[in-house]
């Protein structure tokens, strides 16, 4: 359900022009040359080094890093690419305080990690600023294949395939490639339309088609892509909503906190675009901060997370919760909606307090409610139309069938997160190609 700027309390432009240049611009600028050579030469440079285990794609981090402290940084970005070929947005958006940061040595002994994500971004931009693509296409094979999304996972696969000289046909539903680094992080992770320049970038590859407007069930049938290309890759992500289940979730004020995020994103100028005053976020992950911050940076004045249990649980790692209630956010954990009051709209929200116990999550007779123009669920997202004859299990798919391999959030171990996608793409491609070539 689209808000109306009608819709009264959800209007746009509640900020003076220039704030929203300035509250949606990048929230952790670029390292200098001068500045990258001095973070690469904190690394150890570890022989058996922590955080490529902890990274998902599994990127030489100490070697990338000693690349950018010799002065090598269009090698460093070869190095990433080798594993991550959309490292650039990786370095964005992937919650590097809880992966390869972590694990850092100079985390463990100092509590202050190497900056792996800002040096993986400078060796990415530089290279990608002078136009460097370090791949060349195979001695062309003559197999097609098809790949049914274009996010991480898929764009990830196709150009892994590409380099070993099959062509691919990507099929999108959306207007544009992308998947979630186009339509659902915080517009201030990526600037500047950075995540269609990299679309641009991987596909200058050659032997990759994007088709856009494109939905499998509706345009096209799993089989007829069978019968029609040598193998399908499937990474179609999630595009269903889990509902509330709370009385007067469909008043108008109520929404996929995905689609405003959306919305965000592809708006070209926010002072179109309407938000409430008092903004309630239900849910506890990375989407949740990311609408409730945006939320504030468009001038709502009040907005306030509220996730069913303990900090300890929310997916939104520490950081992203600390920058939160930095940007002005209140959490409030252990509650759940319990019914969205209003008449003809939203008005306000009453949750019930909740015991986390071996039994479960149960509500308590105790209650609070929360005034609210505009309600965003972020309480997951979930797998929805499924082809017939692939296995499903826990709302995503279980298995592969015949010649049909998947990847990325649609995948049962697919983690949500862009480098678990592109990691999973990387791989399918790799199982793709050995089965073309006759190798198993």
């Amino acid at each position: 359900m689209t808000n109306s700027p009608l819709t009264p309390g959800i209007v746009p432009g509640r900020l003076p022009a220039a704030a929203y240049a300035a509250n949606f611009g990048d929230h952790t600028p670029a390292l200098d040359g001068h500045e990258a050579r001095v973070a690469a030469d904190r690394c150890y440079f570890c022989h058996d080094a922590p955080c490529i285990t902890a990274c998902p794609t599994s990127i030489d981090i100490p070697l990338f890093i000693r690349q950018i402290a010799t002065g090598t940084p269009e090698s460093a970005a070869k190095t990433i690419w080798d594993q991550n070929i959309l490292g650039g947005m990786c370095a964005r958006v992937c919650p590097t305080e809880t992966l390869c940061e972590e694990a850092c040595v100079r985390e463990a002994a100092e509590g202050k990690p190497v900056e792996i994500g800002q040096l993986q971004r400078f060796a990415t931009d530089l290279a990608m600023g002078k136009g460097l693509h370090p791949f060349t296409r195979a001695a062309l094979t003559g197999k097609r294949v098809v790949v049914v999304g274009a996010g991480p996972a898929g764009l990830a696969c196709a150009h892994r395939l590409a380099m070993h000289g099959h062509d691919v046909v990507v099929l999108e539903r959306r207007p544009k490639a992308g998947g979630l680094n186009e339509y659902g992080i915080a517009s201030y992770k990526a600037t500047g339309g950075f995540a269609q320049r990299e679309v641009d970038w991987l596909l200058s590859i050659g032997g990759i088609e994007i088709r856009t407007g494109v939905e499998l069930g509706r345009d096209v049938t799993l089989e007829q892509l069978k019968a029609r290309f040598d193998a399908v890759f499937l990474g179609i992500g999630l595009a269903g909503v889990n509902a509330l289940r709370a009385a007067g979730e469909d008043l108008p004020g109520v929404r996929d906190a995905i689609d405003f995020i959306a919305d965000l994103r592809q708006t070209a100028d926010l002072s179109t675009l309407p938000v409430g005053r008092d903004v309630v976020v239900i849910g506890g992950g990375m989407t949740a901060v990311d609408a409730a911050v945006q939320s504030k940076l468009l001038g709502a004045e009040n907005v306030t997370i509220v996730y069913r249990r303990g900090r300890e649980k929310m997916s939104a790692s520490g950081h992203e919760q600390d920058h939160a209630v930095q940007s002005g956010v209140r959490i409030i954990h252990n509650a759940a909606p319990v019914r969205v009051l209003g008449k003809d709209r939203a008005e306000a929200v009453e949750f019930a307090y909740t015991q986390d116990g071996q039994g479960g999550l149960t509500l308590s007779s105790e209650t609070f409610t929360l005034k609210a123009d505009q309600v965003f669920k972020a309480i997951g997202q979930t797998l929805t139309g499924a082809p017939a004859g692939l296995g499903v299990e826990g709302g995503k798919f279980a298995g592969n069938a015949g010649k049909v391999w998947v990847g990325g959030d649609c995948a049962a171990g697919g983690e949500d997160l862009t480098v678990t996608a592109v990691a999973e793409g990387r791989d399918a491609a790799e199982s793709i190609h050995a089965h073309l070539s006759g190798l198993k």
